[in-house]
């Protein structure tokens, strides 16, 4: 039986994923969060580094895709980071949505299966990395937030994320990855108050997309395991 291995960051991935079978992405707030309500609905969604707009455009004219706008200017009407503007999608819609963290890891994934996992569907993407696995290792990687100088910073609600998503694996487990499994039991009785009391959490009550954060604290209310498949992730199948 394969091994659950768990490492931060985009060196986390860069670690991993030449190690791995398949290697889950967990940004809570916002990527992860957004992908899983885009492909339960049935769209598919493009990741691309957040920045620059104009070759944003332009890839989102090549793949036949959407382009989400900022999340503070989007509005109601239209598509962004944020996961409530997702609620609304048509299925087979295609989006490419530029992100900070969780776009950025996904697209450094290497060859091997790469899932993009949250809280909402932790149970469904194990059991989607468990079926593409088998009895090869599998890597679950906390994307974290970045400091000012481009640097890590751990977040919460990802180390919750991760340890959702590797307590439902079942698997024999790295000691980086048992705490985070560990971190998740422990907390599950009371997630959406530290995740609203986290960093994050609060930095996006305090902008007024309170609406997102309740998204990204509810816990595997969604079937969807997005799969990273022809540039975009879509439900496994």
């Amino acid at each position: 039986m394969g091994q659950a291995l768990s490492e931060w960051g985009l060196r986390g991935v860069e670690v991993l994923r030449d190690r791995v079978a398949a290697l889950v992405i967990v940004d809570v707030l916002s990527f992860s969060t957004t992908v899983d309500v885009a492909v339960a609905r049935g769209a598919s969604v493009v990741p691309f580094p957040l920045g620059d707009r104009t070759a944003a455009r332009t890839a989102a004219v090549a793949a036949g895709a959407v382009l989400a706008e900022p999340r503070e200017t989007a509005g109601g009407s239209r598509f962004s980071l944020s996961p409530r503007s997702l609620a609304g999608i048509a299925s087979g819609a295609k989006l490419l949505l530029p992100s900070p963290n969780g776009s950025r890891l996904s697209l450094a994934g290497g060859a091997g299966a790469v899932f993009t996992g949250c809280l909402r569907n932790a149970r469904a993407v194990a059991a989607a990395v468990r079926a593409v696995a088998g009895d090869a290792a599998v890597g679950v990687v906390p994307a974290g937030e970045l400091w000012s100088d481009g640097s890590l910073r751990p977040a919460i609600e990802d180390l919750l994320g991760a340890g959702a998503i590797l307590d439902a694996l079942d698997l024999p487990l790295s000691t980086e990855a048992r705490v985070a499994r560990d971190a998740f039991r422990s907390a599950a009785g009371d997630l959406a108050a530290l995740i609203r009391g986290s960093v994050s959490g609060w930095e996006l009550i305090d902008r007024g997309f309170a609406e997102d954060v309740e998204f990204a604290e509810a816990c595997d209310v969604s079937t969807a395991a997005p799969v990273l498949r022809d540039g975009a992730y879509q439900a496994f199948e």
